[in-house]
């Protein structure tokens, strides 16, 4: 039977505040796991506006919740008002997602510092990035994350090496159609494959799941709280509707990691590509 996984990011202070409580409610009712991916440090959706200059993704964001669907405060996280943390400021709550039986993983420190500026980072600020965030977890939990997945599927080569020196079991960094093994630092990577409803709307995800319910391959759904967690919360239900009727199996991602045999998936390194609905190329 078909393997379906929840991947929720969550980047924003609004994203964990207001975004994520309705989608653990939407889990609770449907009696379904999901894995939540978390920007740990600060809250800097203001830097988007900075953007605007690439006319590619100021359509994006007119059509996008990075305009149209934040109040005017969060919109200046970060460029006009001091930016609040995400998950550092509810503990309690990432606690919680946990204890239910949920994964929790690590997305980011700073999502928006790494989405639109990891060419610029040197190999000393994407380590310190990197042992913020891992701090931020270890500080939350009491052990050190066993996965992350970067924000925006951004990653190069310096990343990845660097990514490799810390203690993680295995990654989400890609836009792949099945996992592999990354050449770069001998990581299990289980990719985001389908779709997300603001790349290709409810019909494009539903009809992904309707073409790959006969295949082997594990199936990974990103989600955002940003973005299903409020305008989408009804159309998130129906996609988890419609994948339960055609028969999916609901996982975490780290249930597919410990299930998957290395030997037989393969080394390769990474790849960059566009994805349709998304102005930067993704890894893949």
């Amino acid at each position: 039977m078909p393997i379906l996984a929840l991947k929720v990011d969550i980047n924003t202070y609004s994203g964990i505040k207001s975004g994520l409580p309705k989608i653990l409610d939407t889990l609770s009712r449907k009696n379904l796991p999901a894995s939540f991916y978390i920007s740990f440090g600060p809250d800097r959706t203001g830097l988007t506006l900075l953007q605007m200059l690439r006319p590619r993704l100021f359509a994006r964001m007119i059509r996008s919740y990075s305009v149209g669907r934040h109040d005017l405060k969060a919109a200046i996280y970060g460029l006009l008002k001091k930016p609040p943390m995400v998950g550092m400021a509810f503990p309690e709550i990432l606690r919680l997602i946990k204890d239910i039986g949920h994964d929790v993983a690590c997305h980011a420190w700073d999502n928006r510092i790494w989405q639109d500026w990891l060419p610029l980072m040197s190999r000393q600020y994407i380590k310190s990035w990197l042992t913020k965030m891992t701090t931020g977890y270890m500080e939350t939990f009491g052990t050190m994350p066993e996965a992350f997945g970067a924000p925006g599927w951004r990653m190069d080569k310096r990343s990845l090496d660097i990514v490799g020196s810390f203690s993680f079991s295995h990654l989400s960094c890609t836009r792949a159609q099945e996992p592999f093994i990354f050449e770069e630092n001998g990581l299990l990577e289980i990719p985001s494959n389908l779709p997300c409803i603001k790349e290709t709307g409810v019909e494009g995800v539903a009809d992904a799941l309707k073409t790959r319910v006969n295949t082997y391959i594990p199936q990974v759904l990103p989600v955002h709280a940003e973005t299903e967690g409020l305008t989408y919360l009804s159309q998130l239900e129906s996609i988890l509707d419609l994948a339960r009727s055609l028969g999916y199996i609901f996982a975490r991602v780290s249930d597919i990691a410990q299930a998957l045999y290395r030997e037989d998936l393969c080394v390769r390194g990474l790849a960059m590509a566009r994805i349709p609905g998304r102005v930067s190329k993704c890894a893949v």
